[in-house]
């Protein structure tokens, strides 16, 4: 019997996907979680074998929860994701986990990852990994994500001055060339979009 803890958000997907995926004479739903720190704390509680977390779960993101269920225990991981972003891709592979599917696939599709994933083999969606190998390089400079890094946390000017040892002024030149680089409308706004494409 393969042993799930089923991590989303949103209750109704969550229940319908635990629902269905009970249906599977050797699968069993041990936990549900509705945060991503739930998520980490039900894995330490009860030790799925695998663990099939929502990529956009507050707060934080599935893939921090991923990273700390893989660094505490032996759980593997399968992140499923409405927004398929290839450096997410890349992030989730380093961090060990097993599976990366978008929110589309079926559950009888689903079971079958699983049972692959429980079997040693890893599961990428194909569409997600072509999109990882056709992905454009990134324009910025260095010092524009170290200073784009500081401001994802939603940080000051000054306060990212600080991080990253530099005046503020100098902090708000880096800041103004990556936004337009990027024509992003904000510094929060080009943060994401770097975070998004795993620059940063």
């Amino acid at each position: 019997m393969i042993r799930l803890l089923i991590a989303d958000d949103e209750d109704l997907l969550r229940s319908a996907l635990a629902a269905l995926l009970a249906l599977e004479d050797d699968l069993t739903v041990v936990a549900e979680a509705a945060t991503s720190t739930d998520a980490v704390r039900l894995a330490r509680e009860h030790r799925p074998d695998i663990a099939v977390l929502d990529l956009e779960m507050p707060p934080g993101d599935g893939l921090r929860a991923a990273q700390e269920i893989r660094a505490e225990l032996p759980t593997e991981v399968v992140l499923v994701t409405r927004h398929a972003r290839p450096a997410v891709l890349r992030r989730a592979l380093s961090a060990g986990v097993r599976g990366f599917v978008p929110k589309t696939t079926p559950a009888a599709r689903l079971a079958e990852i699983i049972r692959d994933i429980a079997a040693g083999r890893r599961y990428v969606d194909p569409d997600i990994a072509g999109s990882a190998l056709a992905e454009d390089d990134c324009p910025l400079t260095e010092r524009e994500l170290e200073v784009l890094r500081a401001a994802r946390t939603g940080a000051s000017v000054n306060e990212i001055a600080v991080e990253v040892h530099l005046a503020p002024g100098t902090v708000r030149n880096y800041l103004s060339a990556a936004m337009s680089k990027l024509g992003a409308s904000s510094r929060h706004a080009a943060a994401h979009h770097a975070w998004q494409q795993g620059w940063i």
